[in-house]
């Protein structure tokens, strides 16, 4: 079992990269957390999460342990697998998640895409009492790009969603806020698709 990747990034979308170490160029998924955390670093130390299938051998990157252990506990509930997981962790920060647990607020997991009411509860009652010490330290460094609408619609077409309705959100986003970031594009195109 892999625990982290240290090496170069080779490419950096808001759902995946490739990070090259060894020769060898390692293809993650990643949460739009960890893309955040990344920033523009050429060197990065991504911790890994693997997930062995019959048909594939996939690769989930984070930028810490504590949004990795979130994952991990995430995909423990019945119901949520690593694309949900991954979802959550785009729409949400770890703390985000982690106090609507610990509050019980199922509306906020709700608001997730392809999270349920009874899914919602699910992860509540399973999670209450790992979350509890739960804590992220690490501060979400924001960095502008003029390409925000190109990479929000990558990601959002990564993470499943039509490019023609992901498109009219995006625009109509980038229109009312004109200085806004990537993250924050995808944070709320998510919450309105």
């Amino acid at each position: 079992m892999y625990d982290f990747i240290r090496g170069t990034l080779i490419e950096r979308n808001p759902a995946n990269i490739v990070i090259e170490a060894g020769g060898i160029g390692y293809f993650a998924n990643i949460s739009l957390n960890t893309y955040t955390k990344l920033g523009n670093s050429q060197e990065a130390l991504v911790y890994i999460h693997q997930a062995i299938r019959d048909d594939a051998h996939l690769f989930y990157g984070f930028a810490d342990k504590n949004e990795r252990e979130l994952f991990r506990n995430l995909i423990s509930v019945n119901g949520v697998g690593a694309s949900t997981a991954i979802m959550m962790l785009s729409s949400l920060s770890p703390d985000e998640i982690a106090s609507a647990v610990a509050t019980e607020n199922v509306n906020v997991l709700k608001a997730v895409k392809g999270i349920g009411i009874k899914t919602a509860q699910r992860i509540i009652i399973d999670l209450k009492d790992k979350l509890g010490k739960f804590r992220e330290n690490d501060q979400i460094l924001f960095t502008p790009d003029n390409t925000i609408l190109n990479e929000s619609l990558s990601a959002l077409v990564m993470l499943g969603f039509v490019k023609k309705d992901a498109e009219k959100v995006v625009s109509k986003i980038l229109q009312e806020q004109p200085q806004t970031t990537v993250e924050s594009v995808i944070r709320q195109a998510l919450k309105r698709l």
